[in-house]
């Protein structure tokens, strides 16, 4: 699903009433701000029944340079996992 879709979706499936596809679109934008902020400051967001993201750590490891073939030491870093709540994966099934 693209972002377009999601604002769609949203602003024709809304269960009170119909809002625009513009109201739909800042609603779309401000969760994934606040999202962002919450694990960039909290290091986790969790929504029940959806499931969790979190900041992982990398430690530095050995890696090799796909073009030359080179050894190389790749930094460490920190990512965003992604962990699936048991009834998301119950309902992949």
């Amino acid at each position: 699903m693209t972002k377009q879709e999601l604002i769609e979706k949203i602003a024709t499936n809304h269960k009170h009433r119909s809002i625009s596809k513009a109201a739909a679109s800042d609603l779309v934008e401000s969760l994934f701000d606040n999202l962002s902020l919450a694990i960039r400051r909290g290091k986790r967001f969790t929504y029940p029944g959806f499931g969790t993201f979190a900041v992982k750590k990398r430690k530095e490891r050995k890696g090799r340079n796909p073009q030359s073939g080179e050894e190389m030491m790749i930094p460490a870093s920190k990512t965003v996992v992604f962990r699936a709540s048991a009834n998301l994966k119950q309902d992949l099934k």
